[in-house]
């Protein structure tokens, strides 16, 4: 959904529930469909030729909680052998008490989990506020790392400055939102579905005269907020009331410091990193709508009618909460990493982001660790329909600490079906001719969601990265040989890049058109069925090769 106005223009969340696509289009084949999903379907009918059977393979999702109890996802959990579940006892002796499917860095000894944390804007502007605001600063006096610091900071205040002169835009936002309410409230005493879609309203014919002049206020005003037809009554009114709850804090931030929650829930010492055994084994925690979306695209999950994958049951999914209803915080991210690591995942699904990472070389190090354990990392590029090229989210795959780029991440954006939104590049993806590396559907997409056999659509680059997932957890399943770093070339050099001329290479609600190329390194989307076929090609060669081979050359 997203809301326009004539010098206003915003775009809601990754989270966003929306309205009815057809199911799964994400895996269908161009050639075959004229859909451009993933061709999943082909792929999975090249694997059956194969001689090889499936090889255990583990996924990690780092995010915010995964329904365990989920029909679907129950049977495809990673268990840790090593541990006697509910004893209260760390039998592995990894430091985590009772880790059976995973861990959550976002709980307490109590069993109390953050829910929502402040934007790390909030959380750097407020923790130097003290220090440099209304005093005059000669950067010339600082170090290096104390002029970083006071730079980011000073971006951070100008941030928070403008989102408190967005206040009277919001105002907008915050009257259409009662309106609208208001008139759903009217059209609820004739219309007998309250699930009502913009859709069924402009077919159905009022009876009376006020509903009908609601009818016409409600069709109206949902045009101007751009919100899609198939977005249900109760849909429209929740996604709006989050939008204006998340402006109004961020308008707020200036004055109100954020509570420190992780001081009352975690207790842990936050700029210890060694401080690094915290959190519970309560992988679900109170918000599970994301993660358990992004594990059932992980699974390649369709609907209850398929309760188990292609893969099942080699492929297993690790869930690691660290994702809050807000900011993650870097050590959390960065023990994450490395506990998906060391308990055997060679896939880490990473569907979040930030502007900020004040302990950036924490998570640098972690990815770098996983390069070091041959572990493919899957990052979502973000949706704020940035450039990343000019502009930078964390984590990325830069590190000025050791002065390289992570080569073990594929950053995925989000593309679509023209027959969804007339483009390939979803008008909320971020791109980068440079940072981006490939496409994958985003845009409704269906999978699992909270309760025992709920499934539904969200949308965002979030969605698109664990399809890529999937696709590497294929690869390595059946290919096991195969390096981490082998698994990102297959990925990326077997992407479909569409060749036909009608459609609209373009980046929506811009000046400038931009083909495929200029908003990713490869120009195409992934391609399950290529990537399969050019992963039979490889040829690996054994250690006893290797070593005839030094022999020889001696």
């Amino acid at each position: 959904m997203r809301f326009t106005f004539v010098l206003f223009l915003c775009v809601i969340s990754h989270q966003l529930v929306i309205g009815q696509a057809s199911q799964n289009w994400h895996w269908k084949d161009y050639a075959t469909d004229s859909v451009h999903g993933i061709s999943l379907h082909k792929a999975y009918k090249l694997i059956a030729t194969l001689p090889q059977k499936a090889s255990p393979v583990i996924v990690a999702v780092i995010d915010g909680g995964i329904d365990t109890n989920h029909l679907a996802l129950k049977n495809l959990l990673w268990t840790n052998a090593k541990e006697i579940p509910n004893n209260h006892l760390d039998d592995d002796k990894n430091g985590y008490v009772d880790d059976l499917h995973g861990w959550n860095f976002l709980g307490g000894k109590d069993g109390r989990n953050i829910d929502k944390a402040a934007a790390e804007m909030t959380r750097i502007y407020h923790r130097y506020k003290n220090v440099y605001d209304g005093k005059q600063i000669d950067t010339n006096q600082l170090n290096a790392k104390e002029k970083d610091t006071y730079l980011i900071w000073k971006q951070t205040a100008n941030e928070i400055n403008v989102a408190e002169n967005d206040l009277g835009a919001l105002q907008y936002i915050k009257m259409a939102s009662n309106a609208i309410k208001k008139m759903g409230a009217i059209l609820l005493k004739e219309l007998p579905d309250s699930n009502f879609t913009t859709s069924t309203l402009e077919s159905y014919q009022p009876i009376g005269r006020v509903t009908l002049d609601t009818k016409m206020a409600y069709l109206r005003a949902v045009k101007i907020l751009g919100i899609e037809k198939e977005s249900t009554f109760p849909e429209v009114v929740k996604d709006l009331e989050e939008y204006v709850e998340g402006k109004e804090k961020a308008a707020s931030a200036k004055e109100e410091s954020p509570p420190d929650i992780r001081a009352d829930i975690i207790k842990d010492a936050y700029f210890n990193f060694s401080d690094k055994y915290y959190g519970n084994n309560d992988i679900t925690g109170p918000n599970a709508r994301h993660g358990t979306h992004v594990a059932g695209l992980v699974a390649s999950i369709p609907d209850s009618g398929w309760q188990v994958n292609k893969l099942y049951p080699a492929l297993k999914i690790m869930g690691i909460r660290t994702v809050p209803d807000g900011d993650e915080y870097d050590k959390d991210v960065a023990l994450a990493i490395r506990y998906a690591v060391d308990n055997g995942a060679k896939i880490i699904n990473m569907s979040f982001g930030k502007s900020y990472s004040p302990e950036q070389d924490w998570v640098d190090s972690a990815i770098r660790y996983a390069a070091q354990k041959d572990v493919l990392l899957i990052h979502s590029a973000g949706n704020e329909f940035y450039n990343l090229d000019t502009k930078k989210v964390y984590p990325n795959t830069y590190s000025p600490i050791f002065k390289d780029t992570a080569k073990n991440v594929i950053t995925v954006g989000a593309s679509s079906d023209p027959s969804l939104n007339n483009v390939l590049l979803t008008d909320f993806s971020n791109y980068g001719a440079k940072t981006v590396d490939v496409l994958s559907p985003g845009n409704k997409i269906y999978s699992t969601l909270p309760g025992k056999n709920n499934y539904g659509y969200l949308q965002g680059t979030s969605m698109s990265s664990p399809i890529v997932s999937h696709m590497a957890a294929m690869i390595r399943s059946y290919f096991p040989q195969l390096s981490a770093l082998q698994v990102k070339e297959i990925i990326l050099n077997s992407v479909w890049k569409p060749l036909d001329g009608n459609i609209k290479y373009v980046i929506p609600n811009r000046d400038t058109d931009k083909s495929l190329i200029e908003v990713s390194t490869t120009g195409g989307i992934v391609n399950a069925a290529n990537a399969i076929a050019l992963a039979k090609t490889i040829k690996i060669s054994t250690p006893q090769n290797n070593d005839k081979k030094k022999k020889t050359k001696n």
